[in-house]
């Protein structure tokens, strides 16, 4: 995405059935697609490393689905899913952008799942979406909502601090572009759509030694590791003050360590005569 950082794909997967249940939740609210007569058109946008796109074929079977992803790596390791779905369908990848991604072709769903919060400005995009939509065609996506939660309003601080602010103040505070569900309700019933909006909050309970950290080394953390990947000295001086500020934030307990995580989601599914 927009000024994308260098991505470890196993790292991502540490906690993947945390982070995959959002998406069962997603995929749960999407009406059924237009023309059950033929094989559905999905595009993922974000797709990562695919193990979650390769769950849409459960849902639709037949379908031809692509993800797409501007991560060499990411993309690397979602080949592994390429190729014929048991259902009849077909699972394909490709490079691409979500910052100025236009679709090439009408698809029935559009769908991405914790991808938009890495793309400034990403509402202003909703419109050639839903364009590039058949007619009763979804738009489906969530992003984090967690930007304000001590994760990252104390790596924020931490950027922003006299011993780095001069090298990682612009990674710490990256999604103050994330809406509210009543905004993105609002921008896409502008555009025409039946919208479904909510928010959840799925209170996860992580396991092992300092999961929080261990949790955004996959994800918010990613900026600052690629900012200071040339410097392994200065990346674990970092991450020990880091590590100290969560574990005070997120206690282990004795049954692991809570950690609150907050999800923004929206379905909008284009009128049919359009």
């Amino acid at each position: 995405m927009h000024d994308a950082p260098t991505w470890d794909p196993q790292q991502y997967l540490h906690h993947s059935g945390h982070r995959t249940r959002p998406f069962h939740d997603l995929i749960a609210r999407i009406p059924q697609l237009p023309r059950p007569d033929r094989p559905a058109r999905i595009a993922d946008l974000g797709c990562g490393p695919g193990n979650v796109t390769v769950q849409l074929a459960d849902r639709w079977p037949d379908a031809h689905i692509t993800g797409f992803d501007n991560s060499p790596d990411m993309l690397k390791e979602a080949e592994t899913y390429a190729g014929p779905t048991p259902g009849g369908g077909h699972l394909d990848f490709a490079t691409a952008d979500a910052t100025d991604w236009i679709p090439e072709e009408p698809y029935d769903l559009i769908v991405s799942n914790a991808a938009l919060q890495w793309v400034p400005n990403h509402p202003e995009s909703f419109a050639r979406w839903i364009d590039a939509l058949t007619p009763g065609g979804t738009f489906a996506f969530q992003v984090p909502g967690n930007f304000t939660s001590p994760s990252h309003a104390l790596l924020g601080e931490l950027c922003d601090s006299p011993q780095w602010r001069d090298r990682l103040t612009s990674h710490g505070r990256r999604f103050v572009h994330i809406l509210d569900p009543a905004d993105y309700l609002t921008r896409l019933t502008d555009l025409g759509c039946t919208v479904d909006a909510w928010e959840t909050t799925y209170v996860q309970l992580l396991q092992g030694d300092d999961p929080v950290l261990d949790w955004v080394k996959g994800t918010a953390l990613r900026p600052v590791l690629t900012a200071l990947e040339n410097d392994p000295e200065a990346r674990e001086v970092f991450l020990t003050q880091y590590r100290d500020a969560l574990r005070r934030a997120y206690p282990t307990g004795p049954h692991g360590t809570v950690f609150p995580f907050r999800r923004i989601f929206a379905v909008a599914r284009k009128p049919a005569g359009r």
